[in-house]
This record gives structure tokens, C-alpha cells and sequence, in this order.
């Protein structure tokens, strides 16, 4: 099938997408002022997907501009493609594979009866596991109960799972104690370590090839702790994998019934709905994942069956293209206001900037505009005191996600409960002052009401000035619980894949990851053995040798 891109027809869509969004950008109407020519504005903009809300009439969006846009999104066949992802075709066309993460909360594609029946082995794997640990029945090797679930992995193998283990905090075990170790530097799992008894502690190691280099080796470190307090310690008591590396992860002494199966269909930043979300399970139960697994299921049927002009993820893909591509926004920030959603930013950034950091279409033909933004973003309030004045003053427009949890914890104290209000009355006050403003005159005005002399009210209004005009999207989950946690995360995947039909580019890939570990090799060689490589530039060469000379008390070679 032939697929179109933008730049492919510049007297079509692009160009009258152009030449509106010059059209609105030149007008002296504010965004505010769209509420007052439409009383409805707000509720026509505003959707819902179960616990879900999203209220999108806080965007540089008339009629003409959300018309033009469905149109881009038919004219990128969207609909076609949404459905050849949902029924498993090879849509990760580099790799030549499927990339059914759907299937993993229970969209069954007709031609893939198989899959289903996979998954559902593989959950009631987990069951039983988590089952065997809760009950006591599973002890380490001198009989201790397990306290503590250690999961080792990167990227998407921790990102996920760690973020969703966070945002559960209220559904977590207490008898449990769950920690998340990525990063090779040794600091990261030894400060974890330094924590907990070997006795008591299991680890999962989560990598599909058992071969991540950071994975392997703090895998390798925690084996040796654990031998180190234990020599005669059965190592397969202490460890379990999620991988389809069944060879590698045995010969590590990891009995071949306690590895969790993956499957090339699955990529990284899509897997925790997987086995990879094993640690989600243990730390909360696994009814708590069979939920979240829900929620994202009910967004998946929202995203295939629901109008392209009310479907949520469709109409969060298409605002994210309409300011890269025709507002020039190079980020785009994501601000939770919710401190157990404060790891969410994190998790988008690679759920986002791995699929959407690409320059190449579907082709291999270099792209003419740009793709995906950088995301970056924290948790509200803390962003108020730090970044948000770039975003309320600064020479950029960047679009925002505020995302937040309408009822407070039923167990809340009186007082939490008011700082619930608070923080809700903080966010949507945030959205508002990006939209409204400040003008000079109104800034003027405010001077002068407080007492200030005309020359000095004069003199301070522009720099109290705040432009406004500047776009948000509010999204509101009725709760933070595991289904209503599933239906947003459901959401940003299906955004970042409309995302990526409109630029043609291949979502489901990470070519860019894997040059680094490629040029790693011939860098751990040099530190290690200081021989000069004619791989290395003169400016590596040098940091190699520089470093080599400190370890050693600053001694030279």
C-alpha cells in the first residue's frame, strides 16, 4: 500500500493547514476569546473514556483547524493503519514484525488466535508466582520469606514498571517491599542493596536477549552479593527472568520454569503490560494488574471503534503534530499534579522520543518536516517554582498535558483533603493563566492599585506582563487506580502511533540506541587495557588515557 506523507501533497492539506495556522497566529482574537464566541466550546471539546476526561478546548483549535486535521489523519489512511496494528500486521516493517502490545490486555486480532491463548498462559504464570511468594510457600534457599522483590532491567524493562509500582503506592502490599535498579554505575544497586537482607531478597532480571549489557552486569553483581553472604545459596531461589533467552538465563543458575516468556512482538517501551510488569503484580496483587490491564483495554477498543473526531488518542496525536509542524513547538511538556505520577513524565519520554526520534519515512527517504518533540515535564506543584515561568513568560510556546486525579483518597485526612483542592485549584489555574494571560495594561492597572507611583507602574508593566495564548490539554482521571492508570498510559501509546502514520515513520523501532552500545565495545577495551585504537577519535583516545591515569593515583601509563 502506497502511504502519503504531508510534504507529498503541498497544495493539499499541509499548505491550507499552513495557511490557517498563519491565519489564527495573525488574528488579534485570543485563544480566550474562542470561549466567548462559543458558549459550547468547552463542552464540545471536552471527551471521555471511562474514568478518563480529556478537555482539549484550552488548544489553538477552531472548527476549521480540527476539520483540516481529521482530513491530514483520512489522507494518511490512519484508519487502515490503526487497523493492520490492531490485527497484527508487520507494522514494525524494519524489524519485520507485529507490534501487538494490545493483545497483551486482550484485543484479540483475528488472524492471530495463537496470541491470545500465549498471553493468557503467561498471566496465569504470574498468578501463580505472585501466589506462591505471598503465601510463603516461595522462600529463599535458608527458608526466609521473600520482604523484598529487587527488578533489574532498563529502558523499557524499568521505566514502565517502576512508574506504574509508583503511581500504585495506596494498592501496594505492605508486607512487600519493591526497588528498581537500571543504571550500571554500581552506586545505583549498591545503595539498593545496602538495604536489604540476601536472605529474604528475590530478584527478577528483565531482558528479552539476557544480554543488556547494564541488565547482565548488575545481574552478575547481585548474584555475587548474594553468593557472598551465602556461598552454598541456591541462586535459583533468589532469581527469576522475564526473557526468551532460555539458554543464557539457566546457564546464569535461573531454573528454566521460573523464566517468563517474551515475544518479539512486544517492543521494550510497550511491555508492561507483559511479564515485564511481574514487579507491578508482586508489589500490588495480581488482581491490581489484571486491572490496570483492563483499563487499558477499554482505550483500545475507544481508540479502533470511536470517530476519528472524538477519539482521544486521534485528537491528542493530531494537536501534537499541529504545533510541531505548524506552530514550530519543539517540546512539549507533560506536568502530572500528582505526586505518585510524578516517574509519568520519565516513562513518556521514552514511550515518545524512542518511536517518534526519527528523520527517515517508512522508505527510508529523509523526512522534509519535523517529527516527534522533546517531552520532558515534573510534577505540579513542585514545577510551578522552577520552570513554569519559561512557559508563562518565556520566547517559546510549548504546549501542555496537565493530568489531574479528581477525588482525593477516601482515607484522607480533612487536611489532605484541602490540599487535594489545592492542588486541583493550582492545576487548573496554571492552564488558565497559559490561556488568559496578563496584559500590559492589566499589569499597569494592578500597579497602580496598589499604590504605586504612574511612572514606576509604567516602568514595571512589561515585565509583569505574561503573554497568554498559549495552549494546553487537561486530562482528569475520576481516580488514581490501576484501571483508570491503564486507560491513560492506553491513551499516550495510541497517540505516539497517530502520531507516527502522519509523519510515516516506524514507531515500533530504535536503531539510534543501538549505535551507542555498538561504539562501547571498543571504549571498555581501551579503558581497560589502555592499547590506543585507531576506531577512536582523538578527543575519545584522550578521555580514555585521562581517566586511566586517575584510576591509577594520577600515575601515567
Amino acid at each position: 500500500m502506497t502511504r502519503n506523507t504531508p510534504q507529498d501533497n503541498p497544495a493539499g492539506i499541509h499548505q491550507q493547514l499552513s495557511s490557517h495556522q498563519a491565519q489564527l497566529a495573525s488574528s488579534p482574537d485570543q485563544l480566550a476569546s474562542l470561549f466567548l464566541k462559543d458558549h459550547e466550546r468547552a463542552s464540545k471539546l471536552t471527551f471521555a473514556c471511562g474514568p478518563l476526561r480529556i478537555d482539549l478546548s484550552k488548544n489553538l483549535l477552531d472548527e476549521r483547524a480540527l476539520q483540516l486535521l481529521i482530513s491530514l489523519a483520512e489522507e494518511q489512511e490512519l484508519p487502515a493503519r490503526r487497523q493492520a496494528l490492531l490485527d497484527g500486521e508487520t507494522v514494525n516493517t524494519t524489524e519485520r514484525r507485529a507490534a501487538l502490545h494490545t493483545a497483551l490486555r486482550g484485543y484479540r486480532a483475528a488472524n492471530q488466535p495463537e496470541t491470545g491463548r500465549e498471553v493468557e498462559q503467561v498471566l496465569d504464570q504470574m498468578q501463580a508466582f505472585v501466589e506462591q511468594v505471598y503465601s510463603g510457600q516461595w522462600r529463599g534457599s535458608s527458608g526466609a520469606k521473600i520482604s523484598d522483590i529487587v527488578n533489574i532491567g532498563i529502558g523499557g524493562s524499568d521505566l514502565g514498571p517502576a512508574m506504574v509500582t509508583a503511581a500504585l503506592r495506596r494498592q501496594q502490599n505492605p508486607s512487600l517491599k519493591c526497588h528498581f535498579v537500571s543504571n550500571i554505575d554500581p552506586a545505583h544497586l549498591q545503595a539498593c542493596l545496602a538495604t536489604l537482607d540476601p536472605a529474604s531478597t528475590l530478584f527478577i532480571v528483565a531482558s528479552k536477549s539476557f544480554s543488556t549489557l547494564e541488565t547482565l552486569n548488575n545481574a552478575l553483581f547481585a548474584r555475587q552479593w548474594l553468593l557472598a553472604a551465602d556461598a552454598d545459596a541456591d541462586v535459583s531461589r533468589h532469581f527469576v527472568a522475564v526473557s526468551s533467552n532460555i539458554k543464557a538465563a539457566t546457564e546464569f543458575g535461573i531454573a528454566a520454569s521460573n523464566i517468563f516468556p517474551m515475544w518479539d512482538w512486544v517492543g521494550g517501551r510497550f511491555s508492561l503490560w507483559s511479564a515485564i510488569g511481574l514487579p507491578i503484580a508482586l508489589a500490588t496483587s495480581m488482581a491490581t494488574f489484571r486491572q490496570l490491564l483492563s483499563g487499558a483495554a477499554l482505550m483500545d477498543q475507544h481508540f479502533a471503534e470511536t470517530p476519528l473526531e472524538q477519539n482521544i488518542p486521534v485528537l491528542m496525536g493530531l494537536l501534537t503534530v499541529w504545533y510541531r509542524n505548524y506552530w514550530n513547538a519543539g517540546s512539549h511538556v507533560v506536568l502530572p499534579y500528582a505526586q505518585d505520577l510524578a516517574m509519568l513524565p520519565g516513562y513518556l519520554q521514552q514511550l515518545d522520543m524512542e518511536s517518534l526520534g526519527k528523520s527517515v519515512d517508512l522508505a527510508g527517504n529523509v523526512l522534509a518536516r519535523q517529527s516527534g518533540p522533546v517531552i520532558w515535564g515534573s510534577a505540579g506543584t513542585n514545577g510551578q517554582h522552577s520552570f513554569h515561568q519559561l512557559l508563562h513568560q518565556g520566547t517559546q510556546m510549548i504546549p501542555a498535558d496537565f493530568i489531574a486525579v479528581a477525588q482525593a483518597d477516601n482515607q484522607a485526612s480533612e487536611q489532605a483533603r484541602t490540599q487535594h483542592q489545592y492542588l486541583l485549584a493550582n492545576c487548573f489555574s496554571q492552564s488558565r493563566a497559559l490561556m488568559c494571560g496578563k496584559t500590559q495594561a492589566q499589569a499597569e492597572q494592578e500597579l497602580l492599585n496598589q499604590g504605586l507611583p504612574a511612572a514606576e507602574a509604567a516602568r514595571l508593566a512589561p515585565h509583569k506582563r505574561v503573554p497568554g495564548n498559549r495552549p494546553s490539554t487537561t486530562l482528569v482521571l475520576e481516580k488514581l487506580d490501576a484501571f483508570s492508570l491503564g486507560c491513560l498510559l492506553a491513551a499516550y501509546e495510541h497517540k505516539v502511533f497517530v502520531q507516527s502514520v502522519i509523519w510515516n515513520i516506524n514507531a515500533f523501532d530504535q536503531w539510534g540506541v543501538e549505535i551507542g552500545k555498538q561504539l562501547c565495545t571498543p571504549l571498555f577495551e581501551a579503558l581497560q587495557s589502555g592499547a590506543s585504537s585507531s576506531e577512536l577519535d582523538a578527543s575519545s583516545a584522550a578521555l580514555v588515557a585521562y581517566c586511566r591515569q586517575q584510576a591509577s593515583g594520577g600515575v601515567q601509563d
